[in-house]
């Protein structure tokens, strides 16, 4: 594996595009950094490159597992680490910020899921198990975000299946980030205007269409179900609002999230911030990124 290349930021800030820009200048392939487009069949409401994309340039961690798998910030590592040997230029691309931290400085000594404890916590409610979290674990309950079910279920899981609290098994993380890490940077309100475009797209594409197909499987895994988008448009098919205010909720949703996104990598010690403005081309984005590579 080459000196690796990494391209991070909140979703829609264009970062696909200017990886695909960036790998046809190096001779790179794209590692996809998104827990959500490793799931086959989940392709509008992820934002997926197109067929047409990963035909001109390869890319991985893109439909790898099925919806009714598990995937994890574990299981992306393993992942990486079968396939980098076989990759010359990598350029890691995406926004799951958990998935950058755990490649470059490891997930500690934490346990393997297990496929018991973990059904009975997805049955379980969000407050219940932040309850039981700062009741055994008062350290990650004040670190961990409480908009996230998936961490605050791996939280509880680790801490049940080794009667230890998680913050004193996960790794010690310096958020110091690798060379050649490139965060893409945009305005507040260019950004809510791509996010609000990009939803309307999806709609026009077929997302509510897309999630009837795929709703009992996406009910059967609850993580898949979290993802953005689909959980709105599911909302939307048992009768809890109409469709004008599921897009409205899709919108809403994506931008808390980015926001999310925006604070996890500000806590990134040493990445190189590329603003982009709106005008700005994918090209022009990765020519300048190149010309940063150390």
């Amino acid at each position: 594996m080459g000196k690796p290349i990494f391209i991070a930021g909140p979703t829609a800030t264009g970062k696909s595009a200017v990886a695909l820009e960036v790998a046809k200048k190096v001779g790179g392939e794209i590692i996809s950094v998104d827990s959500m487009q490793v799931y086959r069949k989940m392709d509008i409401g992820t934002a997926k490159p197109s067929a047409e994309q990963r035909k001109q340039i390869p890319h991985h961690l893109i439909d790898c597992t099925t919806i009714s798998e598990g995937f994890d910030a574990a299981r992306f590592v393993r992942e990486v680490e079968n396939k980098k040997k076989k990759i010359k230029q990598p350029i890691f691309c995406g926004g799951t910020g958990l998935y950058f931290q755990a490649w470059h400085e490891g997930l500690g000594e934490t346990p393997p899921r297990d496929s018991k404890t973990r059904k009975t916590l997805e049955e379980a409610s969000t407050q219940d198990l932040l309850r039981e979290l700062k009741e055994k674990d008062p350290k990650t309950y004040k670190s961990i975000d409480h908009q996230n079910p998936r961490r605050i279920i791996r939280a509880v899981e680790v801490i049940r299946i080794t009667d230890k609290p998680f913050s004193e098994q996960k790794a010690t993380w310096t958020n110091q980030a690798p060379a050649n890490f490139f965060l893409i940077e945009r305005t507040s309100q260019d950004l809510r205007n791509r996010i609000e475009s990009r939803a309307e797209e999806m709609f026009e594409r077929g997302l509510v269409e897309e999630t009837c197909s795929l709703r009992s499987e996406l009910e059967n895994n609850p993580s898949a179900q979290q993802s953005l988008g689909y959980r709105q448009v599911i909302g939307h098919l048992k009768g809890e609002q109409d469709l004008p205010e599921t897009v409205r909720l899709v919108k809403s949703r994506t931008w808390q999230y980015a926001r999310r996104q925006k604070t996890w990598f500000r806590k990134t010690r040493g990445a190189t911030e590329v603003e982009v403005s709106e005008a700005e081309q994918a090209k022009e984005t990765a020519r300048r990124i190149i010309e940063l590579i150390e």
